[in-house]
């Protein structure tokens, strides 16, 4: 097929993000089959993703997609080679359409992810639906962590990507109160939901450096008034960590314990992920 119509480019454009010119060259190798020119493409697409593999990704962004009619939510680093990237459409899209997958589809790890049948139902994976984006941008691209959550779900995700949470609760809902509650935990970062799950080495090495402090305040002081000198800076470096006896930012009269005990929601987790953070 020597003339390729306009309107059959601009449909294989549509269904695979593909430059016009890419798009162009496939059919006419393909003689205007656009079933084939999409394989053709996806073929290239993945000998692009081969040669920036080994790249390093120490950019990124964060997507995050809620569906609270079906009560799932998902969570997703996606990781690329540099700033710019990050504030591309091409590139936004395709970390809230993977935190989407996430959302609806279970996976144990990344390459059980990347090999996942892609949630929109066109027939490719999770891997090659990177490879329409890597194809355009010619950058290496993939995940890093993710998370999927059940349940009611408020989330939040800073205006540039860098930063996203997702909390799951039991109970009511407040959409607009969760929404503040993850704003809350991007700017407070606590470690922990409640003191239960801070890790005891971590509070075993805040007890030591409390009791080397109080010993220093409290020369001369009975043991029993330097051991609750001690006490103190743990329990308050624990309300300082702890995600349910922080104080709320936008109103320091309650924890945020206290609103969502009052709304009738029960917190069961929160995940936050920043880009290139452990």
């Amino acid at each position: 097929m020597s003339e390729i119509p306009a309107a059959l480019v601009k449909q294989l454009r549509d269904r695979t993000l593909a430059p016009f010119g890419d798009c162009k060259k496939a059919l006419i190798e393909t003689g205007g089959d656009i079933d084939k020119a999409i394989d053709l493409l996806r073929k290239k697409n993945s000998a692009i993703q081969a040669k920036t593999g080994d790249r390093e990704t120490a950019e990124g962004r964060i997507g995050v997609f809620v569906d609270a009619a079906k009560g799932i939510a998902g969570l997703v680093e996606l990781r690329c080679e540099s700033p710019p990237v990050t504030k591309s459409e091409h590139f936004i899209g395709l970390a809230n359409d993977i935190a989407r997958h996430v959302a609806n589809t279970p996976a144990k790890d990344v390459e059980e992810l990347l090999a996942q049948p892609f949630v929109d139902g066109s027939g490719k994976t999770v891997f090659d639906r990177i490879g329409e984006v890597v194809g355009i941008i010619r950058e290496n691209m993939k995940p890093a962590k993710f998370a999927r959550f059940e349940g009611t779900c408020g989330a939040y995700a800073h205006h540039d990507g860098s930063v996203g949470v997702v909390l799951e609760v039991e109970g009511g809902s407040n959409p607009e109160l969760l929404r503040d509650i993850c704003m809350h935990i991007v700017a407070k970062k606590p470690i922990a939901l409640n003191r239960e799950e801070v890790p005891a080495e971590l509070v075993a090495k805040e007890r030591e450096i409390a009791k080397e402090q109080a010993e220093e305040q409290g020369k001369g002081k009975p043991a029993n008034i330097v051991e609750k000198i001690a006490e103190g800076k743990v329990n308050s470096w624990l309300k300082d960590i702890v995600l349910l006896e922080q104080p709320f930012v936008k109103d320091e009269s309650k924890t945020v314990g206290d609103l969502l005990k009052a709304a009738g929601m029960k917190p069961k987790r929160f995940v936050s992920l920043r880009v290139g953070q452990l």
